[in-house]
């Protein structure tokens, strides 16, 4: 099946984006991720929240994940959720097991 992308907005747009990695990263990573705030949550993921400049930044951001070999569970523009309003979500979603 496939699944049509509509454009969310200008890709130089900043964005606020929640990014889960599989494990709770140790705070001394805090510094590798440009200063979004880190979170651990009780299914054992870690959550980088905050705003990203554009959608270079957010690739670069995805890049440096992928070069430390940290697993990716998701990717959330959070504040397309509240334009959308309740039940829908801009995510794009990888599970690793």
């Amino acid at each position: 099946m496939q699944q049509k992308h509509r454009p969310t907005g200008h890709p130089d747009e900043r964005g606020r984006y929640e990014i889960r990695l599989t494990g709770h990263l140790d705070a001394r990573w805090a510094a590798r991720f440009d200063g979004l705030a880190m979170r651990h949550e009780a299914d054992g993921t870690t959550v980088l929240a905050g705003l990203i400049a554009d959608q270079a930044a957010l690739h670069g951001l995805l890049q440096r994940v992928r070069d430390l070999g940290i697993p990716l569970v998701s990717v959330n523009r959070a504040d397309l959720d509240l334009e959308r309003g309740p039940g829908t979500q801009a995510q794009v979603s990888r599970r690793s097991r």
